[in-house]
């Protein structure tokens, strides 16, 4: 299966370990709560997967390499304590808390959160001394005398053979006791995840031309040559960083990340390309609609690889735009339920000190909320980013109401409310100028390309990306429904960009 099928599938069965009866027990018992094992080759993104899980079902996640740990650190030292068995007294020997049960412990403490992921990597990596012990811990979630929490579900990841010396292969016992998930890579899946979370335009434009490049892994003469989606990633936050800087990018930077001279080669020299079109075509002139003909006839002109090269820099403009904007809708939304608590305080009367007191207790309440996440390891980035924005719109309105003295509770409100309504208006002009900016890039590539692979592939990143979805079914885009109606993409996306649009119709009025 895939790394977005293991996913599901892992998400699944945390889910159902985690279900109650009635009487609050958990409905499978921990010792029929078989772990999970995911066998996949290196840098696919099991690690990944674990984080967004953790954060997508609000629970914590602990995560640990086993290659490093020895018998002492997993289950604990030996000591000897004195026992008295039928009158007669007995040294005996016992175990201190366990490195990893005491980890889980500790976020639990920290954070209050309760429940959680136990994720262990390279479990197939375990040493010598510590290899009989896991059984034991796979069947009954127990590291020396001390069992893991109830509500933790243990995941554990490995490498096959092919891939890592010191792999030990399960015996049928082992086996017998996880739920085995195989693990391929798999360049189609990986994109959607690298669109979604903004990876360098270069690389997946170069990957979307060359896919052979996106995994590899072989032996030759030379030693190992491996290029992985973790590389990747990686890779792609260096070029970011460096274009910030304007520091060159050379093949010895790739080749840190992309371990195969070949591909770093090719790489390289694409990227020079890409640059080069960056210089060529004038981005923002396209998307303001001010683009010379000189330029469309270019674009006729040039090679497929220069064609890819620039839609992908004019979408993902586009979608960086439109991400940053879903995201100050999100906040603004969420903004609301607390305006309303102020709002009521301030219809009851009293003073504008209560308003500031109730700010103050609504700041404190969401700061240890996102702290409390974070120590679990369960805050998204972009959840973070949404509860900053809140928490920095409650605090400045603290410090306005102690800066102006207000005395009336409803005009301390009146204050707060025309700070929101200005975020609002903001946001709203913002939108405008996106669905602007939308028009002006359907308007090129209509001018330029006609219906062909160009316009396809516009309207399938616009279909396939959750921002814009969410924005299209929200603000709409003619240009788009008229191009869907022509291609007749599938009746699916128009059922989904309705539901979306069901989630999306409060207008951000605090009534």
């Amino acid at each position: 299966m895939n790394i977005k099928e293991a996913k599901d599938y892992i998400k699944d069965s945390v889910k159902i370990y985690l279900k109650k009866d009635e009487e609050g027990e958990y409905r499978i018992p921990i010792v029929r709560q078989r772990p999970i094992f995911l066998l996949g080759a290196p840098g696919i993104g099991k690690t990944a997967i674990m984080e967004q899980i953790a954060q997508e079902l609000g629970i914590a996640l602990v995560s640990y390499s086993m290659t490093h740990h020895t018998r002492q650190s997993a289950l604990g030292l030996p000591f000897i304590v004195n026992k008295k068995y039928e009158g007669k007294s007995y040294q005996v020997s016992e175990y201190t808390m366990s490195e990893i049960i005491a980890a889980v412990y500790d976020v639990m403490e920290k954070s209050k959160v309760k429940e959680g992921i136990l994720f262990l990597d390279e479990i197939n990596c375990v040493s010598e001394t510590l290899a009989p012990s896991m059984l034991q811990f796979l069947q009954y979630k127990v590291f020396g005398r001390h069992q893991v929490p109830e509500g933790w579900i243990i995941v554990t990841a490995g490498n096959p053979p092919e891939y890592n010396k010191s792999v030990r292969e399960f015996d049928v016992v082992t086996l017998d006791r996880m739920k085995i998930l195989e693990v391929e890579a798999d360049y189609a899946i990986w994109r959607e995840y690298a669109r979604e979370r903004g990876l360098h335009t270069a690389i997946l434009n170069f990957l979307d031309l060359k896919k052979d490049a996106f995994y590899q892994v072989e032996t030759t003469v030379k030693g190992k040559n491996y290029i992985t989606a973790r590389g990747w990633e990686d890779l792609s936050q260096m070029l970011k960083l460096y274009e910030e800087e304007e520091i060159p990018v050379e093949e010895s930077l790739i080749g840190q990340y992309i371990r195969n001279d070949r591909v770093v080669k090719e790489f390289g020299a694409y990227y020079d390309l890409y640059q080069k079109y960056k210089n060529d075509y004038n981005v923002e002139e396209i998307l303001s609609g001010t683009v010379s003909e000189q330029a469309k006839d270019k674009a006729r002109k040039a090679d497929f690889d220069e064609r890819l090269s620039l839609m992908g820099m004019l979408i993902d403009k586009v979608q960086q735009d439109i991400r940053e904007n879903m995201q100050t809708s999100e906040t603004l939304h969420e903004l609301m339920n607390p305006l309303r608590a102020l709002k009521a305080k301030a219809e009851a009367g009293g003073s504008a000190g209560r308003i500031a007191e109730l700010l103050e207790k609504q700041t404190q309440a969401r700061t240890a909320s996102m702290e409390s996440l974070q120590m679990a390891g369960a805050l998204s980035v972009r959840e973070k980013h949404k509860t900053r924005a809140m928490i920095r719109f409650l605090t400045e309105a603290g410090k306005m109401l102690r800066t102006e003295e207000m005395e009336d509770a409803a005009a301390a409100f009146a204050r707060i409310k025309a700070g929101f309504d200005a975020q609002v208006a903001t946001y709203k002009q913002d939108t405008g100028r996106i669905q602007e900016r939308m028009h002006f890039l359907f308007g090129f590539v209509e001018d330029t390309f006609g219906s062909g692979n160009e316009m396809l592939l516009l309207m399938t990143e616009c279909t396939v990306q959750p921002d814009c979805a969410k924005f299209i079914a929200s603000y709409g885009c003619e240009d788009y429904q008229r191009h869907n109606e022509e291609m007749m993409l599938t009746e699916r996306s128009d059922s989904i960009l309705k539901q979306i649009d069901l989630l999306y119709k409060d207008d951000l009025n605090v009534e």
